[in-house]
């Protein structure tokens, strides 16, 4: 479907409407229209997929350390190798597999631990010698590396598609996509949702889903639900093309400096988390901080540190305290349902969340307990949930 028509006026009623038109609203939207559900409405205030979801790195992987990210990850990578028959679009899945580097006894001793979960809920990860990372990725020097973790289940597939593949699916089963339209305003009675404000105007419903990735502290506060969810930029670039070409690697991440890499069209993707990057909104792409993967590089994969890059872009990460999802139903809103604060693992696990809002909203139980990723965890007294597989 196109996504770039906009509506000079929203329809006046919907019985949903999902706030935010990236990976986590179109599955939301898919996986509610094949459930059944009808006159639903999705608000985008620009193009479909054109926020966080149009900048990911696209990765997908169950490799996590808490085991709910490991079976929203696991579930995820069934629904992506089965895209092509539903909802029905290529999406560039490469299974590559991820590969992680370690160089401490800590580090090793943390992802034995979690590989031993992993295995235990059906994920093939395992934990390798440094040689056996360097056949898997010949670019790796192996100094200082004391071992690796990988899976040859997890990879990467292109967000753009899959965000279309979703709504042109959705579309087909009745979705109204509102895009270049602004939310401004949620309407309540009491502790009832009541409608949405938008730049075109209200549509009245019982019912919005707040799938509105690193601005969904402003779209939660406009109903009174507190989302802690803060906006973080990170920058990737990729190589020109590179002759010979560059071998088929996996997915590769340097645990400790969070540098990483993976084949990309005719050469490679770069990317690392700026320790030093400030909190906002702002997505200028800044080539400075290729510097930093560089550092990286030199040391613990050279042949990449001469290459010359042809370009790149920034997006956002959606984090919380805890750098793990909020997903749920609002104790004091109950028309309102969230999905959101990912920190950088809503594309790899956007189809197992749509299933999860579906069945929030039909009241019936998910595939799996979600109730630890409530946004009600972070009050006084409230348990965190830890995620170290964290890039």
């Amino acid at each position: 479907m196109s996504s770039s028509s906009a509506f000079r006026t929203v329809p006046a009623r919907a019985d949903v409407v999902i706030i935010g038109g990236g990976v986590m609203g179109v599955s939301t939207a898919f996986h509610l229209a094949e459930a059944g559900v009808r006159n639903i409405v999705v608000v985008e205030r620009g193009d479909l997929g054109r926020g966080s979801s149009g900048k990911p790195i696209g990765g997908v992987r169950a490799q996590f350390s808490d085991p709910l990210n490991i079976e929203l990850g696991s579930r995820s990578l069934r629904a992506f190798r089965d895209f092509a028959r539903r909802p029905g679009a290529g999406i560039g899945l490469d299974p590559v597999g991820y590969l992680f580097l370690l160089d401490g006894a800590q580090q090793a001793s943390t992802f034995e631990a979690a590989v031993e979960l992993q295995n235990s809920l059906g994920v093939p990860s395992r934990m390798i010698s440094p040689g056996d990372a360097q056949r898997l990725c010949p670019y790796l020097s192996t100094d200082g590396l004391v071992a690796a973790a990988y899976s040859p289940a997890d990879g990467h597939a292109r967000p753009g598609r899959v965000v279309q593949g979703y709504a042109r699916a959705a579309a087909r089963a009745g979705v109204t996509f509102a895009t270049h339209t602004a939310v401004v305003g949620i309407e309540r009675a009491g502790s009832r949702v009541t409608a949405v404000h938008t730049g075109h105007g209200r549509i009245t419903c019982p019912t919005v889903v707040c799938t509105a990735g690193a601005w969904s502290a402003r779209i939660g506060a406009m109903a009174g639900v507190d989302l802690p969810v803060r906006p973080v930029r990170r920058q990737v670039a990729y190589t020109e093309p590179l002759t010979p070409p560059a071998p088929r690697v996996p997915f590769t991440i340097d645990f400790s400096s969070t540098a990483y890499f993976h084949n990309s069209d005719d050469g490679l993707l770069f990317g690392l988390a700026d320790p030093g990057q400030r909190e906002g909104f702002d997505t200028t792409w800044t080539p400075e901080w290729l510097e930093l993967f560089r550092a990286v590089a030199r040391h613990r994969a050279p042949a990449l540190a001469g290459m010359r890059t042809a370009g790149g872009w920034a997006g956002l990460y959606e984090v919380t305290p805890d750098h793990n999802a909020l997903i749920g139903r609002s104790g004091e809103v109950p028309g309102f349902l969230y999905a959101t604060g990912f920190s950088g693992h809503g594309f790899l696990q956007a189809p197992a969340v749509g299933e999860v809002v579906r069945d929030l909203y039909l009241e019936r139980e998910p595939f799996t307990d979600i109730s630890p990723l409530s946004a009600d965890r972070f009050r006084h007294g409230a348990g965190v949930r830890p995620e170290a597989h964290v890039v």
